[in-house]
């Protein structure tokens, strides 16, 4: 059993996630995006999908790095 850094349970079901050569460990995918996952420069939602980024500012979609001022950006079809 391992504790989740997040929340601090201890649970039997626990993971590790491997990111920037580092590891965490989380009892739900909830800790885990809440901890590891950007956020969007505009709205502030954790970003779980692909997102966008424009000269390192991570957004969710085009419509908020078009309200942030970025041209160009298109969502993913």
């Amino acid at each position: 059993m391992a504790t989740c850094e997040t929340c601090g349970n201890t649970y039997d079901k626990s993971f590790e996630v491997m990111m920037a050569g580092e590891s965490h460990t989380f009892d739900s995918f909830e800790c885990a995006i809440s901890a590891l996952a950007p956020k969007c420069a505009h709205c502030g939602c954790r970003i779980i999908g692909h997102g966008l980024e424009a000269d390192g500012t991570m957004y969710c979609c085009a419509h908020c790095a078009t309200h942030a001022g970025e041209t160009g950006l298109r969502d993913r079809k």
